[in-house]
């Protein structure tokens, strides 16, 4: 079985996923840890539960997921997982970082580019990896069938879906990936989002104002 402790970091309230399981190998999901006490939380949790980071993984490369790629990467000398297509956008971010508040920021590089289909094995769990792009042209997602939970990044929310006016951001691409990619799983898969509280597949494809799907 899978566990899941969420952290809420740095000035975008962005959340931050550590999953892990009876094995206490982890992985550490979009780690937007910057200032030092941030990191300390981070540290503090994994060590206390004696857990062993497996793989560092991004959803997307915008700014607010990534400030502590390369504090995770070092610190537990893990591999970094991005989808190739974002990998401009990953990179992209040393340009801005100090315009955002953000002049400490050190970038981390890549190590091994995922797909849709790609599996994420960690423990005894297995997570698939799921193309949704239209937050971002690379955006991934998270899934593990067995336990019925996505980490899904800033695709969709409670009641809301994630934005499309930053650049390679498209709205009938987002929409499209709402529907085609997590609008077909059941009904009670959770949703662990980007930003925000959790939600079910259920409830957004009957009530989301943005992508909800009418009946017939």
């Amino acid at each position: 079985m899978i566990h899941i402790q969420s952290f809420v970091f740095n000035a975008f309230q962005e959340n931050t996923y550590v999953l892990f399981d009876e094995t206490k190998e982890c992985v550490i999901i979009d780690p937007g840890c910057y200032d030092d006490y941030e990191k300390k939380e981070l540290t503090d949790f994994v060590e206390h539960n004696d857990l062993h980071v497996k793989a560092l993984l991004n959803t997307h490369g915008h700014i607010d997921h990534v400030l502590g790629n390369d504090f995770v990467k070092e610190k537990y000398h893990t591999k970094l997982y991005i989808h190739n297509v974002d990998d401009a956008v990953l990179k992209s971010v040393k340009a801005y970082a100090s315009n955002y508040g953000f002049p400490k920021y050190h970038e981390a590089t890549p190590d091994i580019y995922l797909k849709e289909g790609d599996l994420i094995l960690f423990g005894n769990q297995q997570l698939n990896v799921l193309f949704v792009p239209g937050h971002s042209p690379g955006h991934i997602a998270f899934y593990s069938v067995e336990n019925k939970i996505i980490i899904g990044g800033d695709v969709l929310f409670r009641s809301s879906i994630g934005r499309t006016d930053l650049p390679g951001g498209d709205f009938d691409t987002l929409i499209r990936s709402i529907h085609t990619q997590l609008f077909t799983l059941p009904d009670d898969v959770t949703v662990y989002p980007g930003h925000g509280p959790e939600t079910t597949i259920g409830i957004e494809r009957l009530t989301n104002p943005y992508c909800a799907l009418t009946a017939h």
